[in-house]
């Protein structure tokens, strides 16, 4: 799973986080580099589509939450994926 919108809800269906705790967690779950362009650009368009919200701080730091329809579609996701590699687990397997 590479894609930036899953990985970034992945990480936040844990907890809240900011932008360089998600590249940190998200290396560290997935194995996945998320440089700060492609981070930054997928949280605005996930903000876009209510999936995740900024929470207030005291920091400067802004960290982000997943809603209740990002963690839908986050659950709806992972049943495709979860699919996907069942059918693909099947067709590996000998006859």
């Amino acid at each position: 799973m590479t894609d930036p919108a899953l990985l970034i809800l992945a990480s936040l269906a844990d907890g809240d986080k900011h932008g360089y705790a998600m590249m940190v967690d998200i290396e560290r779950f997935a194995g996945v580099r998320l440089g700060p362009g492609t981070l930054y650009g997928a949280i605005t368009r996930l903000e876009e589509q209510g999936w995740i919200v900024p929470v207030k701080s005291e920091d400067r730091r802004k960290p982000y939450r997943l809603t209740a329809d990002g963690r839908s579609y986050l659950e709806e996701q992972m049943t495709s994926l979860d699919r996907l590699v069942k059918a693909a687990q099947q067709r590996l397997s000998p006859a």
